[in-house]
């Protein structure tokens, strides 16, 4: 591949970014409003909760928060259901961050979460999955297509 081509290949890979964070600038953004005010609210930690390249964002996300002073950590889906749901305590906001919203290392967690009295949050592509509708609030992430043309790398999903 020659520089001309590599160019023509970060142009589009960039104009996708731009057009994803549009779609999103574009959304309703009162789940977003909602999600603040309960993190604000929050008494206890924000855990993560993912599996798969939904768990790298929820690690990223769980070490930007805690940067930040807010008091969070990553919890892996599978480890969740494996004991190590016991660092969750009652007061902690729990995100469970997956883009199907059908992953069944994350819907396998909420029995536990539930009967533990957490709030539970998603980030979704579909208000219509399982997660979603479990879920005391749901981020719809309104992105239509990924980055690349195969749709394998999520960049603009979260």
């Amino acid at each position: 591949m020659n520089n001309t081509d590599l160019i023509h290949l970060i142009k589009r890979f960039m104009r996708n970014e731009h057009k994803a964070v549009e779609e999103v600038i574009d959304s309703p953004l009162s789940e977003v409003a909602n999600l603040i005010k309960i993190l604000q609210s929050c008494q206890g930690k924000v855990v993560f909760i993912g599996v798969g390249k939904s768990g790298i964002i929820a690690r990223k996300l769980a070490a930007t928060f805690a940067s930040t002073g807010t008091p969070s950590f990553f919890v892996h889906g599978t480890e969740a259901v494996h004991g190590d749901l016991g660092m969750v305590a009652k007061d902690d906001v729990v995100i469970l961050i997956s883009n199907s919203g059908e992953t069944a290392e994350i819907l396998a967690t909420l029995p536990s979460l539930k009967k533990m009295g957490n709030y539970l949050i998603s980030f979704i592509r579909s208000h219509h999955s399982s997660l979603a509708i479990s879920c005391d609030l749901s981020v719809e992430i309104p992105v239509k297509s990924e980055a690349d043309n195969l749709g394998l790398v999520m960049l603009p999903t979260y």
